[in-house]
């Protein structure tokens, strides 16, 4: 039986939205489990968390990281980051005043700007893009989102970003058009599987919420479930793409998503060194630990 330390944290989150939930395991070395193990405690989380975010100090970072949800290994999780990093710098006096701090991933290096003292939140730079010419049908993806073609934005471009995650980003006609989709589990899992894709993102440059530029939605149905309330890695290829499409100039802008509309949560990105080839996109915010206990590892997992 091993014995782990376990958190439930929801990033993202604040005094008018709930955010959305990563289960964290907190490790002496990322060896202590195997990803076997990893995926066995995903999947009895499912349902609960949408992922699970393993943490161990680092050889030549501060920290590495690995996410597994009910179905798989996840390259990148976002908001399990951001989760996870508030809460170390939370939880330590000595990272209370390192402004930056390092992370590695099975994929990326990244760093972590520390805020927490002044702001509560972290912002992490998300891996550097990748654009695929790779194009997606108009009359395709609207059958997949059980939608018609009129509510998607024919102006803008639909294009394929990886940001961490292989990632559709379709434009919408508006925050109606936006909020209306409700596609099919199933179905939109097996599109994504079909283009290859591992989410897709929806935005409308109409939000519901004046101070913020656009509404997003974020469908990551190859990971087990529909909808993720409020994504790192899906805002932060969105935020390639702006870059990209000449639609935005780098500077700190606050993202709502979700499907409700008077009740979203909320993202911050910004760029550095936008339009050069050291471009980088950062997503921000802070979390709120929710859970926190053991969790006891055997033939058969038991929470406690």
């Amino acid at each position: 039986m091993k014995k782990l330390i376990f958190k439930k944290i929801d990033a993202f989150a604040s005094n008018a939205s709930t955010g959305n939930p990563a289960a964290v395991v907190y490790l002496d070395s990322m060896g202590d489990l195997s990803p076997q193990e990893m995926l066995q405690l995903a999947k009895e989380f499912k349902g609960f968390v949408s992922e699970v975010g393993y943490v161990a100090p680092g050889s030549d970072t501060d920290f590495c990281l690995r996410y597994f949800s009910s179905e798989r290994e996840v390259a990148f999780c976002g908001h399990a980051t951001i989760a996870i990093l508030n809460d170390l710098i939370a939880s330590n006096k000595a990272l209370e005043d390192k402004p930056m701090l390092s992370i590695a991933t099975q994929t990326d290096r990244l760093m972590v700007e520390n805020r927490y003292k002044d702001e509560k939140s972290v912002y992490i730079s998300a891996p550097s893009p990748r654009f695929s010419d790779r194009t997606v049908n108009i009359a395709d993806i609207a059958s997949a989102l059980q939608c018609s073609t009129s509510h998607l934005d024919h102006t803008l471009p639909v294009q394929i970003v990886n940001g961490g995650l292989e990632t559709l980003v379709v434009p919408m006609a508006g925050l109606d058009s936006i909020l209306a989709v409700s596609p099919d589990l199933h179905m939109l899992n097996d599109f994504c599987k079909q283009i290859e894709v591992d989410i897709i993102i929806l935005y409308s440059e109409e939000s519901a919420t004046q101070n913020c530029a656009y509404r997003t939605r974020v469908f990551a149905p190859t990971f087990g479930y529909l909808e993720d309330p409020a994504t790192g890695s899906g805002n932060a290829a969105f935020g390639y793409y702006l870059l990209r499409n000449d639609m935005w100039d780098g500077e700190r802008i606050r993202l709502e998503q979700n499907g409700c509309r008077d009740q979203p949560n909320f993202v911050q990105i910004l760029a550095k060194n936008p339009h050069t080839e050291a471009c980088q996109v950062w997503f921000g915010g802070g979390a709120v630990v929710k859970i926190e206990g053991q969790y006891l590892l055997q033939n058969e997992t038991k929470f406690f």
